[in-house]
């Protein structure tokens, strides 16, 4: 029995060991994808995959709808009325009618309804500012793919200072471990030196756990599986950025897509308003109508029961003892609502791009601080490190020394992360336009065009994710930024960054 169950045990041994095996086999043939990437296609594929985008789509689809129904309700309708019933009484004595069937067509056509002509408008404003909300959730999402790129970016820069602090401290313990060996420094230098060594390398471990990371979140949101492994080219560097303060504002004030939003969202209150005042007017329909009637279906019996009416109808609500009054005081409060959230918009626009303007800048004068900070932190280790392998000089000053040479090539490398990713702040701040110009839509909407028509006039050509419009010298919507400083500064905007682009592409 001992036998047998020793046997027994042997044999489900040996299966487990050839099943992990063969499991180890086919996972060891199994390696992540690689692919190359760039800043534009990451945002280009950020922008095919994102969902948020596609919700952004169906909230179109929906207004698209919402303004078809409106427009139809404009046409005209057929109804059918049809009625069978079993009939009887002293009308019907002796007549041997016991079934009545009548049957009623009816065409109407409205001919003047103010509510439903206001309905439209509101409907036509509102898939406007659906327009524009799904350029700004567009606008969102390559600001977000921006980031986590340039994060790639920085997170491999932060890797490769560590790495550098690595080699020089380890080279510098082979110098103190010679030194020790020939009895010219004590054995706590060689401890120090090592502390110092080990702490390193655990930073260094940790900022590549930061890169793996920040590699997988761009994965995540360019759409793609989070182990592939990507390939990237490009560097941080600096890249000159003259455009103005008024410039920027002047620009976000008439290209945001959330202060066209706000302005259609306005025009949508306004036509609420119509809509609650059409109480005050009479409604005309036209209608045509054809009846039969008879013993059987669909068929007369009699010439009384054949009959047709063409006409008009009109009807006037006199008085309803202040119920439109009301909803026109309500209607009226939801306007100015909108006009004071149009305000808050403007505001927040002047806001955020002030905010990116400065920390852009803030950016660019620490880039020249740091760059310079890091050249006289590499000339202090080396006359620390000189002066300790003379023997004039301390373990702790060449540690020191190291510990602010890391510390300077990473603020070096920070700025640079904070003055590239505050261009791309700044763009989405003016609201520099991925698919639609928005001066160009509201120009085209303004001049009688439809939203398909707008927003045909609008679109922009394929590879303008970080350029502006092209056509910029367009009037400007009422009550924003004038016609001639809007125009000047989109057209040194659009200079500005196509500068911009062409060094960060070399």
């Amino acid at each position: 029995m001992v036998l047998k169950n020793r046997e027994r045990f042997v044999g489900h041994l040996v299966r487990a060991l050839a099943l992990t095996a063969a499991v180890g086999l086919f996972t060891g043939t199994v390696s992540a994808e690689t692919m190359h990437v760039d800043l534009r296609r990451s945002v280009q594929m950020a922008l095919e995959n994102n969902r948020t985008i596609k919700q952004a789509l169906t909230d179109v689809d929906a207004a698209h709808a919402s303004l078809a129904q409106a427009n139809r309700s404009m046409g005209p309708t057929l109804t059918w009325q049809t009625s069978a019933n079993r009939v009887g009484g002293e009308a019907y004595e002796g007549t041997g009618v016991k079934y009545n069937y009548g049957n009623t067509g009816t065409i109407a056509l409205p001919v003047y309804n103010a509510a439903l002509n206001a309905q439209r408008r509101a409907a036509r404003y509102g898939l406007n500012a659906a327009d524009f909300a799904l350029e700004q959730t567009k606008q969102s999402i390559r600001l977000t793919a921006t980031m986590d790129y340039f994060n790639i970016l920085q997170a491999r820069n932060l890797v490769k200072v560590r790495e550098e602090t690595v080699a020089t401290l380890t080279t510098h313990l082979a110098d103190v471990n010679a030194q020790f060996r020939v009895g010219t420094v004590a054995r706590a230098d060689v401890l120090a030196s090592e502390v110092e060594l080990a702490n390193a390398q655990q930073n260094l471990t940790t900022a590549k756990n930061t890169y793996e990371v920040a590699v997988a979140t761009l994965n995540n949101v360019i759409g793609v599986p989070t182990d592939t492994m990507l390939t990237i080219n490009d560097e941080l560097r600096y890249t000159g950025y003259d455009l103005s303060l008024d410039d920027c504002t002047d620009y976000g004030l008439i290209y945001r897509a959330d202060g066209a939003a706000a302005v259609y969202a306005v025009k949508q209150a306004q036509a609420g308003v119509r809509t609650a005042q059409a109480g005050y007017h009479p409604t005309v329909n036209a209608a045509a109508t054809r009846s039969i009637a008879g013993e059987r279906p669909f068929k007369d019996d009699h010439k009384s029961s054949n009959t047709w009416a063409v006409g008009v109808s009109a009807s006037w609500n006199i008085f309803d003892s202040g119920v439109t009054a009301a909803q026109v005081t309500a209607a009226k409060a939801k306007l100015r609502k909108a006009e004071e959230s149009l305000a808050e918009t403007d505001e927040k626009i002047r806001l955020d791009v002030r905010t990116a303007y400065l920390n852009l800048r803030a950016a660019e004068q620490n880039i020249k601080t740091t760059e310079k900070a890091v050249k006289q932190a590499e000339e202090d280790y080396n006359i620390a490190r000189v002066r300790y392998n003379a023997g004039v000089g301390t373990n702790l000053e060449v540690m020191r020394a190291s510990d602010n040479l890391t510390t300077a090539r990473m603020n070096y490398s920070t700025a640079l992360y904070s003055y590239n990713t505050g261009k791309a702040s700044l763009d989405n701040a003016m609201g520099v336009p991925v698919d639609l110009d928005a001066v160009r839509y509201r120009t085209a909407e303004e001049d009688g065009a439809r939203a398909a028509e707008a927003r045909a006039e609008a679109q922009l050509h394929e590879g303008a994710l970080f350029e502006t419009p092209k056509d910029a010298a367009v009037r400007p919507v009422p009550a924003r930024a004038p016609m001639d400083a809007a125009a000047a500064a989109a057209a040194r905007v659009k200079a500005a960054n196509a500068a911009y682009e062409a060094e960060m592409s070399k």
